[in-house]
């Protein structure tokens, strides 16, 4: 299989998650001690289990968020470490549980957890470290912040559940789609960026800013994966190309291909998803398809349109190092498929 679709006529840009980096770089330093410190058990399989997802090299988005929204306020007490920990582990739980009910080999190019040790103990790694979570949540002692990413859990889950109710189901709506990614990976990212200013103490509309930046970049952020996975590389992945068509997922290039397509080549998409024969002749079709309808190109624009909701979120907020760096982070995630 050698075709992969061209994005390079996007406009490019010189963003990067540097400035939020360079930003938070003290405080996650801490972070990370308190992951290393907190993935630990007596139990030997937890610790290796979580380590091996935490260690895989992700670029610890959510956390940086948490810190750099709590510090954009002033806020200068210690609580923000253990929430922007307790927001990774939650994303390695999820990872952890995502991988088993995907029933994906590789994650980051590396093998997933559960083709080492098995899907019963990445399940119940996952909860160990949701655990940790919440006790962290209860120590740092705002029932506003434990409200905050408690819910987001429960939205996650119902997420994967929803996902799973119209898994290879070629009549997903965009707005079922939405509705998935907006629970299954918006709610975290707008959790991460909320409880910053709750322990800062700010206003309800400087909380209310930072909650709808994060939602809507964790719009943006899945919809430019969905884009890769039919037009990146495995470098900016950190799994194949063409591994969600291969898992037989419902994303929304497919389903405006889908929906845009004849009947002809609908029986295609719903014998490739639906059937299962989703082999690399299928795949170049699908990226065919996918070409013909112009479906990377709408699902772009779709992510910009959120990621223009985000910058105006922050839009009414003092200029501070800490805005320019999310910012930033729009760019660089809209930079990603260009």
């Amino acid at each position: 299989m050698g075709v992969v679709v061209s994005l390079e006529d996007g406009k490019q840009r010189d963003a990067s998650v540097k400035p939020l980096v360079d930003k938070t770089r003290g405080d996650m330093e801490r972070v990370n001690q308190l992951i290393l410190s907190k993935a630990g058990s007596d139990v030997a399989m937890i610790p290796e289990v979580a380590n091996h997802l935490i260690s895989s090299g992700g670029k610890r988005l959510r956390p940086m968020l948490t810190l750099a929204s709590a510090t954009m306020f002033g806020y200068s007490g210690d609580f923000h470490i253990k929430l922007a920990t307790s927001v990774e582990f939650m994303h390695t739980a999820t990872l952890l549980h995502d991988d088993v009910v995907d029933e994906s080999d590789l994650r980051r190019g590396r093998s997933t957890a559960r083709m080492i040790w098995g899907n019963q103990a990445s399940v119940l790694v996952g909860d160990f470290l949701l655990g940790q979570a919440f006790k962290m949540m209860v120590e740092v002692g705002s029932l506003e912040a434990l409200d905050v990413l408690s819910t987001a859990a429960a939205v996650i889950a119902e997420g994967e559940v929803l996902q799973l109710s119209v898994a290879k189901n070629m009549e997903t709506t965009e707005d079922d789609y939405l509705s998935v990614i907006r629970a299954k990976t918006a709610a975290l990212f707008s959790a991460a960026c909320e409880v910053g200013p709750i322990i800062a103490e700010t206003s309800k509309a400087e909380r209310s800013a930072l909650r709808s930046y994060g939602i809507n970049l964790g719009l943006a952020f899945q919809l430019i994966d969905d884009v890769l996975d039919y037009g990146g590389s495995a470098n900016d992945l950190g799994k194949n190309v063409g591994d969600d068509f291969r898992e037989g997922k419902i994303t929304l290039p497919v389903v405006l291909a889908y929906r845009r397509g004849s009947e002809a080549e609908r029986a295609f998409w719903r014998e490739a998803i639906e059937g299962g024969k989703n082999d690399d002749a299928a795949l170049e079709k699908a990226l065919g398809l996918i070409t013909k309808y112009g479906s990377l190109k709408d699902t772009m624009a779709r992510a910009e349109h959120y990621a223009s909701i985000a910058r105006d979120a922050l839009a009414p907020l003092p200029d501070s190092d800490e805005k320019a760096a999310l910012l930033e982070v729009i760019a660089f995630c809209l930079n990603r498929a260009n």
